[in-house]
């Protein structure tokens, strides 16, 4: 048979030390005393660790993130919102009175240089022109009579009267030869020179006549002027005709209209609004502050508010040199050289015109120079593990790009201005990373 023993460690836990034998009682005292010092020990530890780190920051140095100053290219631009418009827009109305018979076009449509827009009722002009040709008609007929006819019959009266007047001249001679003789009285002398006083009349009067035959001649010059009168008024009844119809005076866009078929209009009043085909424009109002910065021919970037993703070009061709007081803007005109089909009269536009340029400049983030608009602006530097304040002197301004132009490096790490709690001589652990990209 077999017998199982069972071996109990002794219990001393509650146990008297009195009660226990001196290598037990000295025993369990190491055994406290070495789970207190390695309780001791740990809190220790912990605390020296905790210790350090909470004092991280000041041992090693704050970390933060840095922008690297770095050698670039910067755009400085002025940025502007603006219309859309039309070198020339016509309004169109008529100069006479009458029923409309007819509206060629629609609101928005395009049309060619001369095409028909509006077109009035035109029977009375239409009679008007045809009376009016019709005394041209006579006029002329009366310039053809005076040279084919009038003309030639006063050279035959002349040629007859010149006749007559050499006759009653030799009769008048041999009379005063009679009379010498005393063949005849003195009264049949008489009657010769009467009769060869109105042969010589009848000469002056065929001649004068002749005369006004002539070119240059007063009947010439009647008929000449007659002819001249009708034409004036037959161009007259043409211009009436012609202001019942209106053409469009070049290629271009409908923009509105407010006339109807069998609408009554009244001289000078608007009925139509054409948009000229011809260089696309941009106009904005730009802030008096800018006004230094532009000038004509600069480059310019825009993109319609309909279309925010597709960008244009345009170029600065008309700055006002006069300036609105009640808001202080200045009306400046883009040229858009190619303008793309989608833009609109009136659209709305974005402007970000190019004000200058720089290449191969050391460049930093915007959002890290303090005092910006001062004469003294200033930038937190990382040197040596250690925030420097640091003076500088800037250059262009872009959007998120500054240039420096002296007091920075290449390469040099600038704290962003948000970076909070952060100051000049703190010692930090920067993380030197590269500039945010720029806004477009």
């Amino acid at each position: 048979m077999y017998r199982q023993e069972v071996k109990t460690a002794p219990i001393t836990a509650g146990v008297p030390t009195a009660a226990l034998t001196g290598t037990e009682a000295k025993t369990t005292m190491q055994a406290v005393a070495l789970r207190t010092w390695l309780k001791i020990g740990v809190a220790l530890v912990v605390t020296l660790m905790l210790a350090l780190y909470l004092m991280r920051n000041v041992l090693l140095g704050t970390p933060i993130k840095a922008y690297a100053a770095t050698s670039g290219e910067l755009v400085q631009t002025v940025v502007a919102s603006g219309r859309i418009i039309s070198p020339r827009r016509v309004t169109v109305a008529l100069q006479g009175t009458g029923r409309v018979r007819r509206v060629a076009v629609a609101e928005g449509q395009a049309v060619e240089a001369g095409q028909l827009l509006i077109e009035l009722e035109d029977s009375e002009s239409l009679a008007s022109l045809a009376q009016a040709r019709a005394a041209v008609a006579q006029a002329r007929a009366k310039v053809r009579q005076l040279i084919e006819l009038d003309r030639p019959l006063a050279v035959q009266t002349l040629a007859q009267a010149q006749a007559t007047s050499l006759q009653t001249r030799k009769a008048l001679e041999r009379s005063r030869d009679l009379v010498a003789q005393g063949f005849v009285s003195q009264a049949a002398t008489d009657d010769a020179q009467r009769a060869d006083q109105i042969a010589t009349s009848q000469v002056a009067s065929a001649q004068a006549q002749v005369q006004a035959n002539l070119a240059g001649g007063s009947d010439a010059a009647l008929a000449g002027a007659a002819l001249e009168q009708a034409i004036a008024g037959m161009q007259v009844a043409e211009v009436r005709l012609a202001q019942g119809r209106v053409l469009a005076p070049s290629k271009g866009v409908l923009i509105a209209r407010s006339v109807e078929v069998g609408d009554i209009v009244q001289p000078g009043k608007a009925l139509m609004v054409f948009a000229a085909s011809g260089h696309t424009q941009i106009s904005v109002q730009l802030d008096e502050k800018n006004l230094a910065k532009i000038a004509s021919g600069l480059k310019a970037y825009a993109s319609a508010d309909a279309f925010p993703s597709q960008r244009f070009d345009a170029v600065v061709a008309y700055i006002n040199p006069g300036v609105d007081a009640t808001r202080g803007a200045v009306e400046v005109k883009l040229d858009v050289t190619d303008p793309p089909a989608y833009l609109r009269q009136d659209m709305t536009v974005s402007v970000d015109i190019e004000a200058a340029r720089r290449t191969a400049t050391l460049v930093i983030a915007s959002n890290t120079v303090e005092d910006a608009t001062s004469e003294r602006p200033w930038v937190l530097v990382v040197r040596n593990s250690r925030t420097v304040k640091q003076f500088v002197r800037l250059g262009l301004r872009g959007n998120t790009r500054v240039e420096v132009l002296d007091g920075l490096a290449v390469g040099e790490g600038v704290v962003p201005v948000s970076k909070v709690g952060v100051k000049a001589g703190q010692r930090v652990r920067a993380d030197v990373v590269a500039m945010p990209p720029a806004a477009p």
